[in-house]
């Protein structure tokens, strides 16, 4: 059975017998119509299930959409699900549709969905960058008045708005909350790239906590995965060590669920755990987990507004917001180190 044809601007005119302009005149609200046929037409679409093609009527009219393009690396990540939620209550109210798609963290693919949205005449474009993407194309788009702003890391090759985390601060103060318990061999389990902002600048407070304390760096406690699997193995290969650590640091929530899933395999309870990102079900653990938590709401409430105000005719210099993150007690950062 073939499938229903989509009802045309075309079909609207032939159902109340005008012309297909003086139905665009009548959706577009542009040049004169009397009352009844503008009656006549707007019951026609009701009754065909009518849709409107607004980008081809932006495109023609040489007007922006009314839609904000997000680009992020992963749709099941559930930070970046906060994130874009926090960004569609924030432009919603300005009556902007919110339209979002995956990179995979890959550049070329980034790009290809960047094209897509600036195809569409998107009012805003909000982009996380992948590691080794350049923005320099995005350039003659921002000169020409779009928005753009790079969210979780800045990008590269344009000089545009960001926002992202106290990653290194939050980093620091996750590790030294270990080292406060009395842990010197502490693992850090960070996801890949190795070159990703994120995991640069929160291995970087990994570091930094260690020197304060006058603890020497070992190689041998540095793990890196890529999803959750890899977490646990990651996890399980720290754990077989000669001289294992005490505690361990997860570079993300992914990493996290790593941790946790293979301590709880192993059994060992007597790991202390703190995780960069929260997790939905952290206070449910056993211990509940420690995490230095980021505020994806306002990060994502930041981007939009941010965005909206150049969309209103903001043109000062780009800047940089950077939004706290918070270290949260909940029993997996407070296991004490063993006595020697």
């Amino acid at each position: 059975m073939a499938a229903k044809r989509r009802p045309t601007l075309a079909d609207v005119a032939q159902e109340v017998g005008v012309s297909a302009k003086t139905v665009s005149r009548v959706l577009n609200e542009d040049g004169p119509v009397s009352q009844q046929t503008r009656e006549q037409v707007l019951a026609a679409v009701a009754k065909l299930g009518f849709q409107p093609n607004l980008m081809a009527r932006n495109i023609r009219v040489g007007g922006p959409d009314t839609t904000i393009g997000l680009v992020i690396p992963d749709l099941a990540n559930p930070f970046f699900g906060a994130v874009a939620r926090a960004i569609e209550d924030t432009v919603s109210e300005r009556g902007l549709t919110l339209l979002m798609g995956s990179s995979a963290d890959d550049p070329d693919r980034e790009r290809a969905l960047t094209a897509k949205f600036l195809a569409r005449r998107v009012s805003i474009l909000i982009v996380v960058p992948s590691v080794g993407a350049d923005h320099s194309h995005l350039k003659s788009h921002r000169t020409a008045g779009l928005p753009v702003v790079f969210l979780d890391r800045p990008g590269v090759g344009l000089s545009t708005d960001s926002v992202v985390s106290t990653n290194r601060a939050g980093s620091h103060d996750g590790v030294a909350h270990l080292i406060a318990h009395g842990h010197r061999r502490i693992g850090f389990v960070g996801d890949l790239p190795v070159k990703l902002y994120t995991r640069r600048e929160r291995f970087a407070g990994y570091r930094a906590a260690l020197q304060e304390a006058d603890i020497p760096y070992d190689r041998s406690l540095l793990a890196s995965a890529h999803d959750q699997p890899g977490a646990e193995a990651a996890t399980a290969q720290l754990l077989e060590l000669a001289d294992p650590p005490t505690a361990l640091f997860a570079g993300n929530n992914i990493m996290a669920l790593g941790i946790v899933a293979e301590l709880a395999r192993s059994k060992r309870k007597d790991v202390a755990v703190v995780a960069f990102d929260d997790l939905s079900l952290a206070e449910a653990l056993e211990p509940a987990l420690t995490v230095v938590a980021q505020d994806p709401e306002e990060i994502g409430r930041s981007a939009a507004a941010t965005a909206l105000s150049r969309l209103d005719g903001d043109r000062s210099r780009a800047r940089t917001i950077t939004v706290p993150t918070r270290l949260v007690v909940r029993g997996s950062g407070e296991q004490p180190a063993p006595k020697p």
